[in-house]
């Protein structure tokens, strides 16, 4: 038909559909590439400078080793307690002890005391020699001769003497003959006083009647002091 116009008809292009694809954006891209670097950099961290991650087994014997360790810990604890507790009855019993050596120190203060007035009060040795015999006692007792004998210095002689002591026993046998015998010597030191005591064995069938002390310093044979006292009944 002549005159007739025709509506022409839409071809695509050579590249394809003019429609243009939608594409991801660019922000979120390096969102999630961050996410994951982050993610990669923790376990890698983790795995090369965090602790270690622990098996059942390890696990186990962790949970073991810290109540072991928490017993061990109250055991500890119970030791020191009790070390306490000990402590403080040794200190009672120290104080106990102080209070108690104080008290006799005490007692033993005034009999030094005493003892000092008592030895002011003897009576000199009758020679006037210093050191001197100032009392002496001899008793038989089972065929020995028990000796006390008090010596002393004058007072104000602060020097220690040593010497010593000899004794001799006059008596009577068995049958009827008069004899005398040496006892043992006793070595001792003095110096405001000494009381010296013992046992010397007797003869069989002798019986003293008095005994002579002689007194002697210390590597000398010259008597010091002598005296004789009878033997008690």
């Amino acid at each position: 038909m002549l005159g007739s116009s025709k509506r022409a008809v839409f071809k695509p292009t050579a590249y394809g559909s003019s429609r243009r694809k939608r594409r991801v954006p660019r922000w979120l891209v390096l969102l999630l590439t961050g996410i994951a670097l982050g993610a990669g950099g923790l376990l890698f961290l983790q795995k090369s400078y965090g602790p270690p991650r622990l098996t059942v087994e390890q696990s186990e014997q962790l949970h073991y080793d810290l109540n072991s360790a928490n017993a061990d810990k109250q055991r500890l604890q119970g030791q020191l307690s009790q070390t306490s507790r000990d402590l403080e009855e040794t200190r009672q019993k120290e104080e106990a002890l102080d209070s108690r050596v104080g008290g006799l120190q005490a007692k033993v203060d005034k009999l030094e005391k005493d003892i000092a007035l008592f030895a002011d009060a003897m009576p000199p040795d009758p020679r006037g020699t210093s050191p001197g015999i100032r009392a002496a006692e001899f008793t038989v007792i089972d065929g020995q001769l028990r000796h006390f004998v008090l010596i002393m210095q004058d007072k104000g002689k602060d020097a220690a003497f040593k010497g010593t002591m000899e004794m001799v026993a006059a008596g009577r046998y068995s049958n009827g003959r008069n004899g005398s015998i040496d006892l043992p010597a006793v070595a001792f030191e003095v110096g405001r006083y000494a009381y010296i005591d013992g046992l010397s064995d007797l003869p069989a069938g002798f019986t003293p009647r008095q005994i002579t002390i002689r007194v002697k310093a210390e590597g000398s044979e010259r008597v010091s002091a002598t005296r004789t006292i009878y033997v008690s009944r």
